[in-house]
């Protein structure tokens, strides 16, 4: 998804929580209260949650010290 993308589909959902209209799981759940639950819903249907830093890597000690 790109950033537009991502940026229009967040101002959607947090829309529907402002309005009372978010709905946590199926639109059969219950409605969400909690803004802190809104942003994590939000983060998962962007794709925002999926981010991972950068791995870096990590050398043995003793192979470092024996050359």
């Amino acid at each position: 998804m790109k950033k537009a993308a991502r940026k229009s589909k967040a101002h959607k959902i947090m829309g529907e929580f402002k309005r009372g209209q978010l709905h946590s799981g199926s639109k059969k759940g219950p409605k969400v209260k909690d803004r802190s639950q809104a942003i994590a819903i939000m983060m998962s249907q962007t794709g925002q949650s999926k981010k991972k830093g950068k791995k870096r890597k990590r050398t043995n000690i003793s192979e470092a010290l024996s050359h």
